[in-house]
């Protein structure tokens, strides 16, 4: 029996077209496959979205996406738009997408291919068989806490301000979400705060560690953020699955993604407690490359693939996407952003094709 499912797609900026042209097509030969039909509705987002709108995220996008199964986004963001106040730039679409769908657990998985081992800027004995999971809360913390702003003083001069701030409830709901994600996963989570200077690390940690008697199956641990950046470089092997705030997880997930080679290759997933997820590439919209078929689309299929397993509940058309990716560069077809010598280089539109031929055997 055919299941329906209405998906909202963002494609955003600079190259957000090329590579969500590329997941869109995957995800029809993928619903052939499986006997799933999938009904995409596009909407405006971003930088885009000002253009057409003066807005980053329209009423309607956010409608549109509220009435859907799951979103799927591309990129936002680019040079053309970096003088506009901070509350007009395309980067806070995406904060209002994320405070509008309540999407406060973003799930960043950083798993070394071993095709592509040679990419990480690390040796290959730091790296080979790193596999962690960042869960980063997402709607509170400092992008969120008030009060917040640019202010003038007394005496003329200018003072900026942000607050970081969580409550109880916010720290155990992401906390739940951590240790449901290491129990699946290899049993360990590391809490990452600041707790030896700062009152809301301490609640934090406070609120994490109540929450383990609730979980005897998955071993937690602590670190603070400075040593846990150092950490992730020195020995990453050590880690699971990681939860912290959400600055720390903004900074932390990049350095993670890092050590797979490229960021270009990486997915991940927003989830809320009901309703939609958005799902997206963690790299940016590279609008130097924008239009000229030089564009990753890996990590906007990988990010589709996130989207079959966690919000349509398809996780065998997930792992069909997986595997085609990984035959893709067993065959060494390479990408501008992780090629090496001896493979073959290829644009966007031929990687989507190689991955099309094999889905399609």
């Amino acid at each position: 029996m055919t299941q329906n499912y209405n998906i909202t797609l963002l494609p955003g900026d600079g190259i957000g077209p090329e590579i969500m042209s590329v997941a869109v097509e995957v995800l029809n030969v993928i619903g052939k496959r499986f006997d799933l039909k999938f009904t995409f509705q596009t909407a405006l987002i971003g930088g885009a979205a000002i253009d057409e709108t003066g807005e980053p995220l329209p009423s309607a996008t956010l409608d549109m996406c509220r009435n859907s199964n799951s979103v799927l986004l591309a990129a936002i963001g680019g040079y053309k738009w970096d003088t506009l106040p901070s509350y007009k730039r395309p980067e806070a679409g995406l904060l209002g997408l994320r405070a509008g769908l309540e999407l406060f657990a973003n799930l960043r998985p950083a798993k070394i291919l071993p095709q592509l081992i040679d990419a990480s800027t690390l040796k290959k004995e730091v790296v080979d068989g790193v596999d962690i999971m960042v869960v980063r809360e997402l709607t509170g913390g400092i992008y969120f806490g008030k009060p917040k702003g640019i202010f003038t003083t007394e005496t003329g001069e200018k003072r900026g301000v942000n607050t970081m701030v969580y409550s109880e409830s916010e720290i155990h709901r992401i906390g739940k979400v951590a240790f449901e994600t290491a129990k699946k996963r290899g049993g360990k989570l590391c809490s990452v705060d600041k707790a030896n200077v700062l009152e809301v690390s301490q609640l934090w940690r406070e609120g994490i560690t109540k929450l383990a008697a609730e979980y005897p199956e998955v071993e937690l641990s602590h670190l603070y953020v400075d040593n846990a950046a150092m950490q992730l470089v020195r020995a990453p092997k050590q880690f699971d699955t990681i939860v912290t705030g959400n600055l720390f997880g903004d900074i932390l997930s990049d350095a993670a993604a890092m050590l797979t080679g490229s960021i270009g290759m990486l997915p991940s997933a927003s989830l809320g407690a009901n309703g939609p997820g958005v799902y997206e590439p963690v790299h940016g919209s590279a609008p130097d490359i924008a239009g000229q078929d030089k564009a990753n689309p890996l990590a906007q299929v990988l990010s589709a693939a996130m989207m079959l397993r966690y919000d349509l509940n398809q996780p065998q058309a997930a792992d069909l996407i997986e595997n085609a990716v990984l035959q893709v560069l067993q065959q060494n077809y390479r990408t501008g952003d992780i090629m090496s010598p001896g493979m073959k280089l290829v644009g966007c539109r031929a990687m989507g094709d190689a991955l099309l031929q094999i889905l399609e055997l």
